[in-house]
């Protein structure tokens, strides 16, 4: 079994059927974290697998963009363009404080200096997706982007299964929280994981909240900190030139720095609007999406290796989890001085 690719492809969908119908039965935990503690106790027991590989990265990254593009199709451009705006005050705060402290704050731990800036960059835009971008743009070493992406799995998996608790806990309204979310999570996958549970286990206390779910608007506002990356990627580029001769210059054309599926996450709203995608298939792509979400955490689970975050070391863990916090209470401290910050009645 360990040697069949096919495996790699079968045993996201299986466990990730499992976790979503667990999670339809008993909303308590949600699907989505069901399906990444799920696919972390095979990944440790079974390994990393490199037969695997493959599929269990489709699944992961793939199926996920997928179901962010069926999210969309739920949604108007109007909905998109008013999450994206009242969101920015919020998003733009927290990237300032993210940068602002995490590189000064590398140097006091003493994390090498292309690892405490891609943890950095990690934690404040969209986890490995900046890590990859940010490490090309830097010319960084492949030992800082793994301790980096082990850094980051660590806490995605963390957010994926604390977030919704503490949401729940504090009272938070779908629309808070779904900002919340979608400016304090790392990865658009743990995002979307933890939005999708709060939805579910806020419906199973039999709480009744009218208009926008927290999937749907926190991944709006992921989404929107995603695009982030372009303006931080250009000025990271300028700041490593700055000294550099002409020849050895690194360019990046901007748009190449854009996600696809960000762009046909945009589409599929427009063919919304337009009522090109009718109102009534609407809840069957919603479903169909949160099952996608549920099969691809399983597999982001799958791939996530403790080992690798162990032997990253104290230092880049303690940067990530440090911006983390701090991040989280940032952004609902912003929410409450920009009036955003609801709680159920």
């Amino acid at each position: 079994m360990r040697e069949q690719p096919l495996w790699g492809w079968i045993l996201p969908v299986l466990l990730g059927g499992l976790a979503w119908w667990l999670g339809t039965s008993a909303p308590i935990i949600g699907g989505p974290v069901l399906g990444i503690l799920m696919g972390l106790v095979v990944g440790q027991l079974a390994g990393q697998v490199p037969a695997w590989s493959a599929g269990v990265k489709f699944h992961a990254e793939r199926v996920l963009q997928g179901s962010i593009v069926l999210l969309g199709a739920g949604m108007s451009l109007v909905e998109v363009a008013r999450i994206g705006g009242a969101g920015l005050p919020v998003m733009i705060g927290t990237i300032v404080v993210a940068v602002g402290v995490g590189i000064p704050l590398s140097r006091a731990l003493k994390v090498e200096r292309e690892t405490g800036a891609l943890v950095t960059y990690g934690t404040t835009i969209c986890g490995a997706s900046a890590i990859a971008t940010m490490s090309q743009v830097m010319g960084a070493r492949a030992g800082a982007v793994a301790v980096s992406i082990a850094v980051i799995v660590l806490y995605n998996v963390l957010a994926a299964v604390l977030f919704p608790a503490l949401g729940l806990a504090m009272g938070l309204t779908p629309t808070s929280f779904g900002l919340w979310a979608g400016t304090a999570v790392n990865d658009t996958s743990s995002v979307v994981a933890a939005s999708t549970s709060f939805d579910a286990q806020l419906m199973a206390t039999g709480v009744v909240v009218g208009g926008m779910t927290a999937a749907s608007y926190a991944v709006v506002v992921k989404l929107t900190r995603t695009l982030m990356l372009v303006p931080l990627a250009l000025f990271q580029q300028w700041f490593g030139n700055r000294s550099l001769p002409e020849s050895e210059r690194q360019h990046t054309v901007w748009w190449r720095m854009v996600p696809g599926f960000l762009v046909l996450f945009l589409v599929a709203a427009g063919l919304r609007t337009l009522g090109v995608i009718p109102d009534e298939v609407a809840p069957a792509l919603t479903l169909l999406a949160h099952i996608g979400t549920t099969i691809a955490m399983t597999a982001v689970g799958m791939s996530s290796s403790l080992t690798a975050i162990r032997a990253a070391g104290w230092r880049p863990l303690a940067l990530g989890g440090i911006l983390w916090a701090l991040i989280a209470l940032t952004s609902l401290g912003l929410q409450a001085a920009t009036g955003q910050l609801a709680f159920l009645g």
